[in-house]
């Protein structure tokens, strides 16, 4: 039946499917807990309560299916939590619900010394929508079916028996009034039990099938997001598995924000002359030590062109410190860096750096078929230049007067007196500019 169809799981990536099992099994445990907790409260009712047949019955059911589904609930809990419960397990653990259920309704009749049809009235088969409802919490529609047909199979079984065991039909009667004022039972209304049984079932595995969609929809956009995350900042990574609206290209906002670039110095020489394992791994290591200080001071990487790193404070968030951010990272960056490359572990290259501030234009770029979020205006391409000019003046990182003069503004204390260049030509700006050196 179309209706209780479901996405084709097989098809999902393997991580999907294992965050989906993984949702599974805190699933199974807390049933096992929720049955565990069904089982002593039914427990202290029926030791508080009192007892209305003889005192002198040798056969009292109540405390032996009780315990008996102690017993499960305790395995069942204990196997949930070492292991994956397989379904062939799931589906004989409602056996055994349903089974010991009506065991225990039909127990009633011998219990209290009356005809069979009289297990047929008792208020226990109510227990029945309790167990149903306990497989809902799987969000997998064919646990609920089961118990489902399980309960409408007990109880014809039930009924086949009292009509079997009376086979002159004198408990069967047609006479409603006459039904609820003895034991003489109604089959019309015992099938209603059952048509009730039936449709309950048929709802809930209706609604946990529409569920179960939701649920895998929900984890694949999860781990979609968590591995945008990774080719992303998380920042950027947010706005775009939160939009309300469809990105599109032209899409941009104007914020004041600060650009900062890195860059390894001799890194093309290393990699002409290196094997492409220590290549690799070198640039590995510098953006394994680089990325984190960034995104510790509020940084969101824009992106890696090889060995450089470009990253953005103020821009994806808007930021009352971004400037201040920038140098704190810049500062942190140069001391680490710095140690990485003295630690003679190999011949490491020496790191470059640029902070520049300004207006700029932060949005998404590209064509339908490939976006990118970036940022656009004069404080890129002079964080850029300046990233260059390092080499040309003999330092490790600038700023430009601008960008310093605003993070004082936002509460920078540098760790060490700044030497200032007053207006010193850069090549590809047009105008000279006064900088100050961040590392020597």
């Amino acid at each position: 039946m179309k209706w209780f169809s479901s996405v084709n799981e097989t098809a999902l990536p393997e991580r999907v499917l294992a965050a989906i099992h993984e949702q599974e099994d805190q699933t199974e445990r807390l049933i096992g807990w929720i049955q565990l907790v069904i089982v002593s409260i039914f427990g202290s009712l029926y030791l508080v309560s009192p007892k209305t047949f003889n005192a002198d019955v040798t056969f009292a059911p109540v405390p032996w299916a009780l315990g008996i589904y102690l017993g499960l609930t305790l395995i069942r809990i204990v196997w949930a939590y070492k292991y994956h419960l397989p379904d062939w397990s799931l589906t004989i653990s409602a056996f055994f619900d349903m089974t010991l259920l009506m065991v225990l309704i039909w127990s009633f009749h011998i219990q209290y010394a009356q005809p069979p049809s009289f297990y047929l009235k008792a208020p226990t088969l109510l227990y029945v929508f309790i167990f149903i409802a306990i497989r809902a919490l799987r969000f997998e529609a064919k646990f609920v079916i089961i118990a489902g047909i399980l309960a409408a199979v007990g109880w014809g079984i039930m009924i086949l028996y009292v009509t079997m065991i009376d086979s002159m039909d004198s408990m069967i009667t047609r006479d409603y009034v006459h039904y609820m004022t003895s034991n003489s039972i109604l089959l019309g209304a015992e099938f209603d039990k059952i048509i009730s049984i039936l449709i309950v079932t048929f709802i809930l595995a209706l609604a946990l099938t529409r569920a179960r969609r939701l649920l895998i929809n929900s984890v694949a956009e999860k781990q979609a997001a968590a591995e945008l995350s990774r080719f992303f900042s998380p920042e950027v990574a947010a706005r775009i598995t939160h939009s309300a609206d469809k990105i599109v290209v032209g899409s941009a906002e104007r914020r004041e924000a600060a650009i900062l670039n890195l860059d390894m110095r001799g890194f093309t020489r290393l990699a002409g002359k290196e094997t492409p394992e220590v290549v690799m791994s070198t640039l590995a290591e510098y953006q394994q030590l680089c990325v984190p200080i960034i995104q510790k001071h509020g940084g969101s990487i824009d992106k890696f062109m090889g060995d450089g790193i470009m990253a953005t404070f103020g821009a994806s968030e808007v930021s009352e410190t971004y400037a201040a951010d920038a140098l704190r990272a810049m500062d942190e960056v140069m001391e680490t860096t710095l140690q990485w490359r003295q630690s003679g572990k190999k011949d490491v290259p020496l790191v470059n750096g640029s902070v520049a501030v300004g207006t700029v234009l932060f949005g998404a770029v590209g064509d339908d078929t490939r976006l990118e979020y970036t940022v656009i205006g004069d404080a890129v391409n002079i964080s850029a230049k300046l990233e260059k000019h390092n080499k040309e003046i003999g330092v490790r990182a600038l700023a430009d007067q601008g960008a310093f003069d605003r993070a004082l503004a936002q509460g920078y204390q540098p760790p060490l007196q700044r030497r200032q260049i007053r207006h010193n030509e850069v090549e590809g700006l047009s105008q000279n500019l006064s900088l100050v050196v961040l590392a020597d």
